[in-house]
């Protein structure tokens, strides 16, 4: 893009991400179309505190910022295209009076396009693609069906699952589950604590999934478990990410029961998503396991994200 010369910014006053937002959010996600499983309350409501995340409104933009490890960070601008410059430009100018350097976290393609050619008041960035950020992404219908050689093995071990608990049953998330839910995510976490000691999300997980269970109904989600007996030995939880795909924000499920993970996840995309052509399963965040067990549901599309560094 040309340079526009010199923008007039304005203040923008930051507050922390409470309930209270909610319908705030949803207006702006709704207002357009993002592929990335970042842009919905949900998400920035569960990792506000690992972020340190705050938001600000002004003439029509959200504003998000926060921190990561000692660096700031700011979202894109959650708005529509023609209202970037100025939007980063305030951004710019933002943390210039704060005497912080930023960089902007997990931008979409459309916005990245953007930065790479931003010339405003001097100001260009720098950008490099995340792959550990990348969004899994795949057809419903496969999820549901596991149908083809390639997911040969996800159906076996499903089958398996069924043979060997034919009293199993899946159910819908209400507040009557809430409990045994919350029980088996403490069954998952310690057996995968040993493991995870040095992953800087594991506890931030833990407690930002406890928060949305706690309260589920308030955030409009669905949600699905297996019961067997008394027990939840899985479940997860999703929601709406556009008009044509679900965001599978958490899925939890005992290692020591075999099928347990694929019988969840081909649940609940059946009795809950099944009118949707997409199902986005978030990144891998560069975790080796995790990212084995994505590749291994064979994905139809990545959706990429880059950071932005201020040159």
């Amino acid at each position: 893009m040309e340079d526009v010369g010199k923008v007039i910014t304005i203040a923008l006053i930051f507050n922390e991400i409470t309930k209270a937002q909610k319908p705030l959010f949803d207006s702006y996600f709704r207002a357009r179309r993002y592929e990335s499983s970042h842009y919905n309350f949900t998400n920035f409501y569960m990792w506000r505190r690992g972020f340190q995340l705050r938001w600000a409104e002004e003439d029509g933009v959200l504003y998000i910022i926060g921190e990561w490890q000692g660096k700031a960070l700011a979202v894109q601008p959650i708005t529509e295209p023609e209202k970037w410059p100025q939007a980063v430009a305030n951004i710019v100018e933002w943390y210039k009076a704060a005497g912080q350097s930023f960089y902007f976290s997990g931008v979409e393609q459309d916005f990245a396009d953007f930065l790479a050619s931003y010339t405003v008041d001097g100001a260009s960035f720098q950008l490099s693609e995340e792959r550990d950020a990348e969004d899994y992404v795949y057809l419903a219908d496969k999820l549901i069906t596991l149908a083809g050689r390639k997911l040969h093995s996800k159906k076996n071990h499903l089958n398996a699952f069924r043979k060997a608990h034919p009293e199993a049953e899946y159910l819908p998330i209400t507040p009557e589950l809430i409990p045994a839910c919350l029980a088996e995510l403490e069954v998952w976490y310690e057996h995968r604590a040993p493991e995870e000691q040095d992953d800087p999300y594991f506890t931030f997980e833990h407690d930002a999934t406890v928060e949305i269970l706690s309260d589920f109904p308030f955030f409009g989600l669905k949600g699905g478990a297996i019961k067997l007996g008394d027990r939840v030995i899985a479940f997860t939880f999703g929601e709406a990410l556009n008009d044509d795909t679900v965001v599978v924000h958490v899925e939890k499920a005992d290692p020591d029961v075999r099928g347990a993970f694929p019988a969840i996840n081909q649940g609940f995309i059946e009795h809950a998503w099944s009118d949707m052509t997409y199902v986005n399963r978030e990144e891998d965040l560069g975790l080796e396991g995790l990212r084995k067990a994505k590749e291994s549901y064979k994905p139809v599309k990545m959706i990429k994200k880059y950071n932005a560094v201020l040159a």
